[in-house]
């Protein structure tokens, strides 16, 4: 099973186009991500429409970022690009008159629930702000020991 990818690789490029001056074309960001610029069009609604970045057709145009990173949560991002439920992990459903599933089921969808809760809360206090930091910090290290 594949992994629903768009909401790292939406903070990807956020976190670049934080430290980009100027816009970033969708072909631009295609290229970093490896993926068509009609999928960076359609993930990058999500977030336009929420209200995250701004779009500029024509020439000169582009995404930008139209929010304070400091009131921009990972799970605001993670709602806007449409991500999936946080986990794919599912019950079976076949026989709901088996007493093996009905104990199963419930003991995964408690665990589940109580994981998602925690990721949820989690998501919820880290802003863009916060890893547009550690970004910084990791930039100005490699900077330091790069050769002169």
């Amino acid at each position: 099973m594949r992994n629903d990818s768009r909401l790292s690789r939406m903070l990807h490029v956020l976190l670049h186009m934080a430290r980009h001056d100027g816009p970033m074309t969708s072909d631009a960001i295609a290229r970093m991500l490896g993926t068509n610029p009609v999928v960076v069009r359609r993930t990058m609604a999500g977030l336009r429409d929420a209200g995250y970045v701004r779009s500029e057709r024509g020439h000169g145009g582009g995404w930008g970022i139209a929010a304070d990173l400091e009131t921009v949560s990972l799970l605001d991002v993670h709602r806007a690009v449409g991500g999936s439920r946080i986990f794919a992990i599912g019950n079976e459903h076949s026989n709901p008159n088996c007493a093996v599933e009905k104990v199963v089921n419930a003991a995964v969808e408690d665990a589940l629930r109580d994981a998602e809760a925690l990721l949820v809360a989690r998501l919820g206090v880290v802003s863009l702000a916060e890893l547009a930091r550690g970004f910084e910090v990791h930039c100005a290290q490699a900077d330091s020991v790069a050769p002169k």
